[in-house]
């Protein structure tokens, strides 16, 4: 079941904070002087605001309107990079994302040009067309997660290119630039949030390892 609530889901409370504020905070802390272009619908900008007053020593953070799908509303805010930039694309209901995450995000993606965050799939998965179905071998299967991570002169490009339907993250879009990704081990914790079982979950591993 999805979230049913009137405020966006970014911006519910999470052990007291906005779930945004926590995502935010996850790539100051890790890389400070870190410059935030937040991505939202125009009719958020209010709430986005809001942001600001849990970030007391201020934040570098440009808030640029999205469009009518992800690859639109990435290109958006990549209208406010430069090709020698490190850029992260992160979902912000992901607040559970590592500093170590981040970090090591940025440091492959300097090396190999990109780093994509994924974990391989523990559950059997099964492929099923009409009344038929069959077990697929999960050895080859990987849920992909962000940050995903660029270059700037590889991302910038690519996203000068038309939408296709099969966009469905940075990592097709790159690739049908003609260039390959690289691949990084993601974490179990860092969740999408998106259900209220999700927001719950996020509440309870936070506060596990805020105990650790």
């Amino acid at each position: 079941m999805r979230m049913q609530n009137a405020i966006p889901k970014q911006f519910l409370p999470l052990n007291n904070k906005p779930i945004l504020a926590h995502t935010i905070n996850a790539f100051v802390q890790a890389l400070p002087g870190i410059r935030i272009v937040l991505v939202l619908p125009a009719t958020h900008f209010s709430y986005a605001n809001a942001l600001l007053q849990h970030f007391p020593e201020g934040i570098d953070m440009s808030i640029v309107s999205g469009g009518s799908s992800r690859f639109e509303s990435v290109r958006n805010g990549l209208k406010e990079a430069r090709a020698e930039d490190i850029i992260f694309v992160h979902d912000g209901v992901r607040p559970l994302v590592s500093q170590q995450l981040i970090i090591s995000c940025y440091e492959h993606a300097i090396r190999y040009g990109s780093a994509i965050p994924t974990l391989p799939l523990t559950d059997t998965i099964r492929h099923k067309e009409g009344e038929h179905s069959q077990t697929i071998d999960r050895s080859y299967l990987y849920a992909v997660q962000t940050p995903q991570t660029f270059k700037g002169d590889i991302l910038l490009p690519a996203y000068e290119q038309e939408y296709q339907p099969f966009f469905t993250d940075e990592a097709t879009v790159v690739e049908n630039y003609g260039q390959a990704v690289h691949l990084v081990e993601g974490e179990k914790a860092n969740i999408k949030i998106t259900t209220p079982e999700d927001l719950r979950l996020a509440a309870a591993l936070q506060s596990l390892y805020d105990e650790i």
